[in-house]
């Protein structure tokens, strides 16, 4: 550690340094960075910064109670979340009203981080019933279903991904409404839905057969089912794609619960990934997907002190590395199964249950950058992240759809990252280092650095000129961020800032304390992004 202290005279050495020590924090090792020589090492899909619109958003009913002012986030918690659905507690939901996917605000923001893939699924989507009928839909869902989906609802969800220049992913009903007499799983809402998807213009770009099927009790699947059921399962519903959605990519297992220390894992009726990968008839996927959420937030702390995290924890090293982790299990399983398929991972966030308090605020941004720079130099293909705009982890505020900071960071990767991403060398704790080919610009790279340290400064020389966008928030929890000291926030008529950034000369950069920086260096010359 040393303080970066380069005054004209020895005088001056000795007063600024005597200065700075007492006033500006202390500043790490400096990195040197050659953007003309970074090398290739993967590349992610154009569509790669994705996000998820529960189903339960679509239909209207329960999702996660907001928190209080004091961060509870109900009367009690759930007493046994691990061994039943999770709609059973009545303390952790609240009803809400469908989502207004017609809102222009909505619409012109998801637009903004386009082009995208909107993922309309979550446990609800596996016990919903398809009202296939411009007829008033029934006030209670059939037996063996929990929610109920009209022709409008879809259409509107239809409609939204079109103008927000999103392909829809989504997943099917598993529950005792889709089953025969001898409890297998049958495609007859499955075929309306697709149908009629069609006859409105739609298409079902990629799709889950079900919903974390790892986890089958939590989600609505009937009691006992296991591996091998969802082999058979899945036979059967391979095969009725195969005949009536050749075009549409099959995703999964969409498996959670198990890569990490803060795992979710643990409740007696969970199904190991390697287990439906192995089981006969063995299941065939075109794309190897999971979810990935490391920890479970306080909503479901009943679920055990394994699975929680604190928001002192937020910028360790620890934490952001279970993403990695996670990720670097699943891609042993997926060379294991399914060689040379791309990986999505279909959910992320910082918490399981609707995220943490902090969710909402800049000391989340964190995780979410280092997510984004770190799982695509591991190669994941497609990211989605949880939610768009529902509960405390989503990008924009439920309702009246205000962008939070993760948004904002969304906006800038989406504006500045493109799909080569380069080799920016090691990191450590103040100097977490990706790069991208920049966006737009034949030869140019984008740096995205992350400074996790609370305390300490870090230093980069860099040899080429650059534009420079910082993202700071007067407090780490803070539900507003600033670029480059000015506070991000939507104009009239709802028009998004200009964004732009700061001229940086070559030489040295330095990143202070709890900051995340994206460096453009249009002119770099670096042959992989020509």
């Amino acid at each position: 550690m040393r303080l970066n202290c380069r005054p004209a005279s020895v005088a001056g050495l000795v007063v600024a340094c005597l200065l700075g020590a007492a006033a500006a924090p202390p500043v790490a090792e400096s990195a040197e960075i050659q953007p003309a020589h970074l090398p290739r090492i993967a590349s992610i899909d154009e569509r790669f910064q994705s996000y998820n619109v529960e189903m339960a958003e679509i239909t209207g009913g329960d999702f996660w109670r907001p928190y209080g002012r004091g961060g509870e986030a109900g009367k009690q918690p759930a007493a046994a979340l691990g061994e039943q659905p999770v709609w059973h507690d009545t303390n952790l939901f609240q009803v809400f009203a469908p989502l207004d996917t017609a809102n222009p605000r909505l619409r012109k923001l998801a637009a903004a981080l386009g082009p995208a893939y909107v993922r309309i699924s979550g446990t609800w989507a596996n016990s919903i019933y398809f009202h296939n009928s411009d007829s008033p839909p029934p006030a209670k869902a059939p037996q063996g279903f929990r929610g109920v989906l009209t022709r409008s609802e879809w259409k509107g969800a239809i409609d939204f991904a079109r103008a927000a220049n999103a392909e829809l992913v989504s997943s099917f009903a598993v529950s005792l409404g889709v089953r025969d007499r001898s409890g297998d799983w049958t495609a007859d809402q499955a075929a309306k839905w697709l149908a009629t998807t069609k006859a409105a213009g739609g298409r079902i770009a990629a799709a889950e057969f079900f919903n974390e099927p790892t986890m089958p009790a939590l989600g609505g699947a009937p009691q006992g089912y296991d591996a091998a059921a969802y082999a058979r399962d899945f036979a059967a519903f391979r095969s009725f794609v195969r005949r009536l959605a050749p075009d549409m990519a099959i995703v999964g297992p969409g498996a959670v619960g198990e890569a990490t220390v803060k795992s979710t894992g643990g409740s007696s009726g969970m199904i190991a990934t390697e287990d439906l990968l192995a089981a006969r008839p063995r299941p065939v996927f075109d794309i190897y997907s999971y979810h990935h959420y490391p920890a479970v937030s306080i909503r479901c702390a009943a679920m055990g002190p394994q699975t929680q995290t604190t928001a002192d924890a937020a910028l360790s090293e620890d934490w952001l590395a279970l993403a990695g982790k996670s990720n670097s299990f699943h891609v042993g399983l997926r060379d294991r199964y399914e060689p040379g398929a791309p990986v999505w991972v279909t959910e992320i966030a910082d918490a399981a249950c609707g995220g943490n308090p902090w969710a909402k605020t800049f000391l989340d941004s964190f995780r979410y950058a280092d997510t984004l720079g770190r799982l695509a130099s591991q190669g994941v293909a497609v990211l989605f992240h949880n939610t768009l705009a529902a509960s405390d982890y989503g990008l924009l505020q439920s309702g009246t759809f205000e962008p939070r900071p993760n948004y904002w960071l969304a906006l800038l990767w989406r504006r500045l990252i493109g799909t080569t991403v380069l080799d920016a060398g090691l990191s450590r704790e103040g100097l977490h280092l990706y790069a991208h080919c920049l966006r737009g610009y034949r030869g140019g790279v984008a740096l995205l650095v992350i400074n996790n340290s609370r305390t300490t400064g870090s230093d980069a020389e860099l040899n080429a000129p650059s534009e420079r966008y910082t993202l700071a928030a007067k407090s780490l929890q803070s539900e507003q961020v600033e670029l480059n000291g000015e506070r991000l926030q939507l104009g009239p008529n709802d028009e998004l800032p200009s964004m732009a950034g700061i001229p940086q000369p070559p030489g040295r950069v330095n990143f202070a304390p709890a900051t995340i920086t994206f460096l453009a260096v249009p002119d770099a010359a670096n042959p992989q992004c020509r």
